[in-house]
């Protein structure tokens, strides 16, 4: 033992002074320090813990059970131990809490050698998001409390809590590009792949039209006639930034857009339509932090701050998912809106600028936002005059900050729908308050 040459140099040093008492006491102590080092080193070593549990997506409202399993693998008694699965402070600790805990995630132990102690809480879901649990801290000593040993004893977990999905009565948001999937009202453009009938010919009709077999059989010209069609499917561009998104309305307002957002693209998914996702948010698998088990620790806020996710990331690349159908595409689309977070980075005219070439033309642009000022309302102006097909949905519950936020959109012609509370997501697409 390394402490064995102190020992001796303490007596040693006694026995030439004379203070006999004073040696032996020292060497007391420096035994006692030793052993209670010793035991506690020994006592965490010998832990062991196992996490059970169900699985790793949830929706709002569903119940989590959580259980911990330790063991005391050693011979040896353990005179107290304490055990605490962390759970994330700005999920759990503030005024809207993302979830709701029930039973003990910390707890106190005396274990006996080779006895098992078990631990068990539940966690509700209360808002979409992307959640660690765990990893499980141990922390044990002597009890003089001269020594105290932390111990990372488990890996992290990751939940996530997907957003609400809510059916759509209707969209009334088309592409208005012709040889697409659905009938039209519009007859402005038809199909040519799509033939419904002939009719006779009527001045101004295209020659490259005309029914020649219909032409020769009756003696008078006569026209095809197609299906007028369009596409239905759309890019969703959700705006997170903070400028836009501001802290008063949180986190009300964000989880409305996000909503509305998985709504619209669960209603493409399954009129089988292509769809895809935009958005200057933070994904906030991000913040994940990483861990080192073997680490040595010398309290528990040291520990806390080595395993919690982070708090920021600078991250300024957006989140784009291409236009995509199928449900493989759907629940990619849905996971990542259930981690999105607000963003002090790109702002939405950056945004545009970033994704732009990734738009496709035969789809419509739906863009959700919060707050209209000048600079988002060029932007979308500027997309709008380069043939997209593009529509705007204001996430504000304040009447006349609507009507601002719509009254910049009305000279550019962009049809503007209301996103005032979650009752009107059923109707998001459908009632138009601003027609282009």
């Amino acid at each position: 033992m390394h402490i064995l040459p102190i020992l001796a140099l303490v007596l040693l040093v006694g026995f030439l002074t004379g203070a006999n008492l004073f040696a032996l006491g020292a060497c007391s102590l420096l035994v006692v320090f030793q052993l209670a080092q010793y035991f506690s080193d020994r006592w965490a070593e010998s832990l062991k813990v196992e996490r059970t549990q169900q699985r790793a997506e949830y929706n709002i409202g569903d119940s989590i059970a959580v259980g911990l399993k330790l063991r005391n693998d050693s011979g040896l008694y353990i005179p107290w131990l304490f055990a605490e699965d962390v759970l994330p402070k700005r999920a759990i600790n503030t005024p809207n809490p993302a979830l709701e805990v029930t039973g003990q995630p910390a707890k106190l132990y005396f274990l006996h050698a080779r006895q098992p102690g078990l631990m068990a809480y539940q966690l509700r879901a209360l808002r979409r998001g992307y959640f660690q649990l765990g990893p499980t801290i141990l922390e044990t000593g002597d009890l003089l409390g001269l020594h105290r040993n932390y111990r990372i004893a488990t890996e992290r977990e990751f939940i996530i809590v997907l957003p609400k999905l809510i059916p759509l009565d209707g969209m009334n948001v088309t592409s208005q590009r012709p040889m697409g999937e659905l009938r039209a009202n519009d007859r402005m453009l038809e199909d040519p792949t799509q033939m419904i009938g002939i009719r006779e010919y009527r001045m101004g009709d295209s020659l490259n039209r005309i029914h020649w077999r219909a032409t020769a059989r009756t003696g008078k010209l006569h026209t095809r006639v197609f299906q007028p069609t369009c596409i239905q499917g759309a890019m969703i561009v959700l705006d997170m930034h903070c400028k836009t998104n501001p802290d008063r309305n949180e986190p009300l307002r964000t989880d409305l857009a996000v909503t509305a957002a998985a709504s619209i693209a669960h209603t493409l998914y399954m009129m089988n339509q292509p769809f895809g996702l935009v958005s200057n948010g933070r994904d906030a698998a991000d913040r994940v932090r990483q861990m080192s088990l073997e680490r040595e620790f010398f309290d528990r806020e040291q520990v806390r701050d080595g395993i919690e996710m982070q708090s920021v990331s600078d991250r300024l690349r957006p989140v784009v998912l291409q236009a995509n159908r199928g449900p493989e595409h759907f629940a990619e689309v849905h996971r990542t809106l259930a981690r999105l977070e607000r963003t002090d980075g790109l702002g939405l005219q950056d945004l545009f600028l970033e994704t732009e070439s990734r738009f496709s033309r035969q789809l419509s642009v739906i863009v959700i936002l919060q707050n209209v000022d000048d600079e988002s309302a060029f932007a979308l102006a500027s997309l709008k005059r380069r043939g997209y097909s593009v529509c705007a949905v204001i996430n504000q519950h304040s009447q006349d900050g609507l009507s601002d936020s719509a009254a910049k959109l009305v000279a550019c012609h962009i049809p503007v729908y209301a996103l005032p509370n979650e009752s009107s997501v059923q109707n998001v697409c459908r009632e138009i308050l601003v027609a282009s």
